[in-house]
């Protein structure tokens, strides 16, 4: 039924040409869930992420946040409506500061005008005040990761904490729903796991999260509900210990020689959860 989850999708799809990259994917995502989106390379999750944010318009199929349609909106609008996210590989102003970075996130939610910008009025410096405040209260979403760099360039920052600014600009936008794709790619497995913390943080903050994830482990740990596409079509859905069990998921992986990549995950299912207490 429309309308009764936060984000859903009705047979949505995105074709290039010929070739189809998601094909009639339902998606359901309800309050304070976290969802991962899984399958081996290729199988179309980005795409699926593009297409909800604005990045593609669909070829067919619809998309609904909190029961309004948003089906090809831009991604401004998207982002303004409450969906923001993150990308596989990093996008942020480089020659910015890590203040300043977060406070463009914050750009969707200020009042002030271009008007207001040129005069500098009280209202649109009380507003710049309580946007730097905001900006700090999100940084310090990952201890001092990002505060205690907080006037550095973004592009000095080590790897892992330019994964956490760009997840910091995105909550600036005060959203709704958080898209993560792959926040831990290229992490080791000690960062992977604080990251884990972090995004635990997250979701007992209240916010409804959509994960994009290679590492099974962090799948199988994290999530409420996971779905699985392979060649842009959903061949599975359910709780992390019924995906775990699928045949269909076995052989995808099996089938694109990830075999190994499999096996951690299905081991990491016994490990306890970042959700637990003393995590």
């Amino acid at each position: 039924m429309i309308g009764s989850a936060l984000l859903e999708t009705h047979k949505l799809s995105k074709s290039f040409g010929g070739l189809s990259a998601v094909q009639d994917v339902d998606f359901r995502l309800e309050q304070g869930q976290i969802v991962s989106v899984i399958g081996p390379n290729g199988a179309g999750k980005s795409t699926f992420f593009n297409v909800v944010t604005g990045l593609y318009r669909p070829t067919s199929g619809r998309v609904f946040l909190e029961g309004k349609e948003i089906t090809g909106k831009r991604p401004d609008v998207v982002l303004s409506r409450g969906i923001a996210r993150t990308f596989q590989n990093i996008r942020l102003f480089a020659n910015m500061t890590v203040l300043e970075n977060v406070l463009v996130g914050q750009h969707a939610r200020l009042r002030s005008g271009l008007l207001g910008d040129i005069l500098k009025g009280p209202r649109t410096r009380r507003e710049e005040r309580e946007a730097r405040d905001r900006a700090f209260e999100i940084m310090d979403t990952f201890g001092d990761r990002l505060t205690s760099h907080a006037n550095a360039l973004a592009r000095n920052l080590a790897y892992a904490d330019r994964r956490y600014l760009e997840i910091a600009r995105a909550l600036a936008s005060r959203p709704k729903v958080l898209l993560l794709d792959e926040p831990t790619v290229g992490m080791n497995p000690a960062e992977t796991d604080e990251a884990m913390r972090y995004i635990a943080k997250l979701r007992r903050s209240g916010l409804t999260i959509v994960l994009i994830e290679h590492k099974l482990n962090v799948v199988m740990s994290m999530s409420d509900r996971v779905i699985v596409l392979d060649y842009g079509q959903k061949i599975a859905e359910g709780t992390p210990s019924e995906v775990r069990d699928d045949e269909r998921v076995i052989e995808a992986y099996l089938g694109r020689r990830q075999s190994s990549a499999l096996t951690a995950g299905l081991a990491a299912t016994s490990a306890p959860s970042p959700l637990e207490p003393g995590h």
